[in-house]
């Protein structure tokens, strides 16, 4: 560590570190760019052999029955709902979360009402969901923030059976996370996960429905192509959309759910090294994945005890250290959008301090040991 602090402070012009990096080794992109081009030369290029195959190998990996690939996680959020016929009821919401699981809601017709933060793990917590269950709750969305999974997730969905309301995941963030040997997006009644370029695991774009409802999944699969019956014909018979996946985003997923647990392994290795390393920052600790939970570390969340100048730290390190800060999940809660500004009924203050307080570091599968030793010996500086 010391050595790695001197070639921080030192300034001796190491490569900057970037708050995330998409990997692709030079063997997968070979791999991938022969599949499009069989793809091209076939003319399938969507709803094809590669889109089941990715379908298929997501399913297992999550443990359940059935993956519908979709455009983006927005998508499966939104088909999801719809499958639900939320349209005139409630639907809870984190009020940390990203805009796209309240949207979703609103576009499925559905009326959000924001939970506040449970602030063991930024997530939902069974109690602040009980406050807000009426008759009017058609469903409950639990979001899975920086790939921590509420160890209390049993309890939660329990509560919500026993009220009669399903339980429907945000999984954005937590492709293979999980707590007590259940994997994020196999709790509910389904899950929703985006591979946007900034997640552990991309597609370039496009998202995945995890259900074990036969129901779910064949709803899905007419909402995803217009509302149609069938694929080969045009008999619609709900109101859909465009939410396919080509066919060569399927490739470029299934290339990476070939490498999931291996990248998310890496990323592991380098929450362990800063775990160590906030050890010696006086102030500042990890938000730990515990009770059983396994942890991806989409996002390497660390909690100041005191609040700070967000943006003067960040700049800090990256225009001396050359080190940027991961983006926040979330640096606004819901309600201080201005598109949702009427959603908040009532004081939501967890939420609007670990939105405001929190810091991500910058964490990546290919992230070396020196370079998390210097963002440690960095963000010790700058905060000393």
């Amino acid at each position: 560590m010391s050595s790695s602090a001197s070639a921080v402070n030192s300034g001796t012009g190491l490569p900057p570190i970037p708050a995330a990096k998409i990997d692709f080794r030079p063997e997968d992109r070979q791999w991938i760019a022969q599949r499009i081009e069989e793809i091209l030369a076939s003319g399938q290029l969507t709803l094809g052999k590669y889109g089941a195959a990715f379908e298929q190998r997501f399913a297992g990996l999550i443990g359940v029955r059935h993956a519908i690939a979709v455009s983006s996680g927005t998508a499966a959020l939104e088909i999801i709902l719809r499958s639900l016929d939320i349209a005139g009821r409630d639907v809870l919401v984190p009020a940390n979360t990203f805009f796209a699981t309240a949207a979703a809601v609103v576009h499925a017709g559905g009326r959000p009402v924001l939970i506040d933060s449970d602030p063991e793990t930024m997530g939902s917590a069974p109690e602040e969901i009980d406050k807000k269950l009426t008759a009017a709750t058609a469903a409950v969305v639990v979001a899975h923030i920086g790939g921590l999974v509420s160890p209390r997730m049993s309890e939660l969905v329990a509560l919500c059976t026993a009220k009669g309301v399903p339980v429907v995941e945000d999984a954005a963030h937590a492709h293979l996370s999980g707590q007590g040997g259940i994997a994020a997006g196999g709790f509910g009644l389904a899950g929703a996960f985006s591979f946007y370029p900034t997640k552990v695991m991309t597609s370039a774009e496009g998202g995945m429905i995890t259900t074990n409802d036969d129901r779910i999944a064949a709803e899905a699969k007419v909402y995803r192509d217009q509302g149609k019956a069938g694929f080969s014909q045009n008999f619609h018979t709900r109101l859909g959309y465009n939410w396919r996946l080509s066919e060569p985003h399927a490739v470029i997923g299934l290339r990476h759910c070939e490498r999931l647990a291996e990248m998310v392994a890496a990323r592991r290795h380098i929450a362990a090294i800063y775990d160590q390393g906030l050890q010696t920052i006086p102030g500042l600790l990890p938000l730990v994945s515990a009770g059983g939970c396994s942890c991806n570390y989409y996002k390497y969340i660390a909690l100041p005890d005191r609040m700070l100048d967000r943006a003067a730290l960040k700049a800090t390190l990256r225009e001396r250290f050359g080190v940027s800060l991961s983006g926040e999940v979330y640096e606004q809660p819901l309600h201080r959008q201005p598109i949702f500004a009427d959603l908040a009924k009532e004081p939501l203050p967890i939420a609007e301090d670990l939105c405001a307080r929190h810091l991500c570091l910058p964490i990546y599968a290919s992230m070396t040991e020196a370079e998390a030793e210097r963002v440690i010996a960095a963000v010790k500086f700058a905060l000393n």
